[in-house]
């Protein structure tokens, strides 16, 4: 009976060494799993997989951490390693990945080794260094050295910087030589407007020492207030560091916009674009419209550094490509000129080259200085910012706003082009006016007109009933039409910027004739952009003709948008009106003219207001151009403005002194 005993237990050993040789992998089986591993950067279970020798030549965290150090180090993305069996238990690994150098590629061998580890028999990785790159040896680290490309710079026409790669001030503290003698830590924090706990926190970081400069703000290298105090405290110094430089600061602040560090967020948009996370890229403003023209592509090269820190090999060297220069057909000295005029207060300036349409300046006010966001704002100061009354970030001339009467151009034009009357037509009005008692209330007003009144003296004195008359007469059908001639509902062809595009209706429908006499005046519900406003009236000097605008030098200049929006007759008879608004007596405008030059030009106050009577805040326009030798246009809103129109006046006028001044009548 023990004999039976004994030979069924023989037997189950049997079957059970049988069942575990039949569960062990295979070699291949086991080299394709650390290899499955592997592609899933999964470096604690490769550990697993290695053999005795390997394991007692490197620990599991600093296995795991060459491999995570390494790979980080040099950007690796779309790794791909694949296994082939040769014999003897050798097998060929193929290695691919991506890099910030390139593409890198190698291949080795591994041997499978079977032993057996915690009383499990198996197959085992025999690994080496040469396994993370190509040819790496024990003790050896790998490198990488950046290439520095430098950004594409953005200049006016004649070549000055607005946009340059310069050097910033960073000022800073040596912690053994601070101090807090006569509270000098208070007195740097009120200089650089910080708080002492972010000074502190700035101080206690892990690899500072009583000897060390230690940066705590870094700013303009023009903004000597600043640098000037802080280096009188003791212990507080400075040192220059590379930097995005504005040169125009705020009056350039929403043309141009400004660089900074890549978020996260953009990063995964353009993980396939190159960048990285220590890449710059333009957020906001030209520097982000034309970042794939300006963007600096930094180079790298990946080495392998021998156990003394010298470079032994190198594995991949990518160059460094610097980004394109941008020329801009601004004219700096006009940009700071209209910036000047608005600072102040809230509004919007265009100038234009009416031959050319070249686009001279774009100013948005209030506005903010480029170099605290380069240097780095903080989150009180974008607090601010983001909750000024008067948004200082808003980007006005991208907008549309209701234009006033400086649409009466428009209207004046269909309404001789139409035959609705002749220009030397004198009509007999009175004001008030409606149409009829379906108006309700509602009636048309007027200021300052004769009881007769023709095209011109419309013009010159602004009159509302004059151009609300005349479109109802032409009718809601013509009158749509005739604005879309003008390039309403329609893109701007303005390479460079996306504008918000002008529109005469909510609805692009013109429901009553209310609306319709309201809009031929600039109300209702009409709203244009600022820049395409521009263009509309180059066409007084263009034989009726609107010129497409343009920001880039490279571009094409004196284009027609729209051609013959007005005929040569109809646009000699409104720019008649449009020089009397400035030269005659009764003009809106009066106080524009210049001695010695012809200047033509329209006056407009949009009121905005929900319904007739009551008090609301004014928007005051001014449109000017001179028409003898046409070299400058200037469009201006100025909101909230004080007494309308008539306050923008003298700020336009102001603008063109400062151009002729640069730039002589012949």
């Amino acid at each position: 009976m023990k004999k039976k005993i004994y030979f069924i237990a023989f037997l189950c050993l049997c079957i059970t060494a049988l069942v575990s040789c039949s569960n062990q992998p295979t070699a291949e089986e086991r080299v394709k799993e650390f290899v499955a591993s592997w592609n899933k950067q999964d470096f604690k279970k490769m550990y697993t997989y290695l053999d005795e020798k390997s394991k007692n030549s490197i620990k599991e965290q600093d296995f795991v951490s060459k491999y995570e150090n390494i790979y980080s180090g040099i950007e690796t993305k779309n790794l791909k390693v694949s296994v082939k069996e040769e014999k003897d238990n050798r097998f060929k690994v193929t290695m691919k990945m991506d890099t910030m150098a390139g593409k890198l590629q190698w291949n080795e061998t591994i041997k499978a080794v079977e032993e057996e580890q915690s009383k499990d028999q198996s197959w085992y990785v025999n690994w080496s260094p040469s396994l993370i790159v190509p040819d790496l040896k024990d003790k050896e680290k790998v490198r990488v050295s950046t290439i520095k490309a430098e950004r594409g710079s953005i200049t006016d026409r004649n070549g000055t910087p607005l946009a340059f790669n310069g050097t910033a001030t960073q000022i800073g503290v040596i912690p053994g030589e601070l101090g807090n003698t006569n509270g000098a830590k208070e007195k740097l924090a009120a200089i650089l407007n910080m708080s002492i706990e972010e000074i502190d926190k700035k101080l206690n970081q892990s690899w500072v020492k009583e000897n060390l400069f230690v940066p705590l703000k870094t700013v303009s290298s023009t903004n000597e207030e600043i640098i000037t105090k802080a280096k009188e405290l003791q212990g507080v110094g400075t040192q220059d560091v590379t930097s995005r430089v504005y040169q125009c600061e705020e009056s350039c602040a929403h043309l141009i916009g400004y660089v900074g560090d890549i978020t996260a967020e953009m990063l995964e948009k353009k993980k396939d674009e190159g960048y990285t996370a220590s890449s710059v890229i333009g957020k906001t403003g030209l520097e982000s419209l034309y970042e794939s023209k300006l963007r600096a592509k930094d180079g790298a090269v990946i080495y392998i550094a021998d156990q003394d820190g010298k470079k032994r090999k190198e594995l991949l060297k990518k160059n460094a490509e610097n980004g394109q220069d941008i020329q801009l057909t601004i004219d700096s000295n006009v940009q700071e000129s209209i910036y000047n005029q608005l600072k102040n207060g809230e509004g919007v300036g265009v100038a234009l080259q009416p031959k050319t349409g070249e686009i001279l300046a774009l100013v948005s006010a209030p506005s903010y200085n480029p170099a605290d966001f380069v240097l780095g704002i903080s989150a009180d100061e974008y607090e601010a910012l983001s909750n000024n009354e008067h948004k200082p970030l808003l980007n006005r001339f991208k907008a549309t706003f209701s234009p006033g009467s400086t649409f009466k151009l428009l209207t004046a034009g269909m309404l001789l082009e139409n035959d609705v009357w002749s220009p030397d037509q004198k009509l007999a009005i009175s004001g008030p006016w409606q149409k009829d008692k379906s108006w309700g209330s509602f009636h048309v007003n007027r200021v300052g007109s004769s009881p007769n009144v023709n095209l011109y003296d419309a013009l010159v004195t602004s009159d509302n009933i004059y151009f609300a008359q005349g479109a109802v007469k032409l009718g809601a059908e013509k009158f749509l039409e005739g604005a879309k001639n003008y390039g309403f509902g329609e893109k701007l062809p303005l390479k460079g910027y996306d504008v918000s595009t002008s529109t005469i209706s909510k609805d692009e429908k013109m429901e009553s004739d209310l609306l319709l006499a309201n809009t031929a005046y600039g109300q209702g519900e009409v709203q244009v952009n600022p820049i395409h406003l521009a263009s509309i009236y180059t066409s007084i000097v263009n034989n009726g003709n609107m010129i497409t605008p343009v920001l880039l030098k490279s571009e094409k200049s004196s284009q027609v948008w729209k051609e013959h929006v007005m005929s040569e007759k109809t646009t000699e008879e409104v720019r008649k009106g449009l020089i009397g608004v400035i030269e005659d007596t009764h003009g809106t405008a009066r106080a524009a003219k210049i001695p010695g030059v012809t200047l033509a030009g329209k006056t407009g106050t949009a009121e905005l207001k929900k319904s007739q009577g009551e008090q609301g805040a004014e928007n005051g326009w001014f449109v000017m151009t001179d028409v003898d030798n046409p070299s400058l246009l200037v469009t201006m809103m100025v909101s909230n403005a004080d007494g309308g129109s008539h306050s923008v006046v003298p700020k336009v006028k102001k603008v063109f002194e400062d151009y002729y001044a640069s730039n002589p009548l012949q």
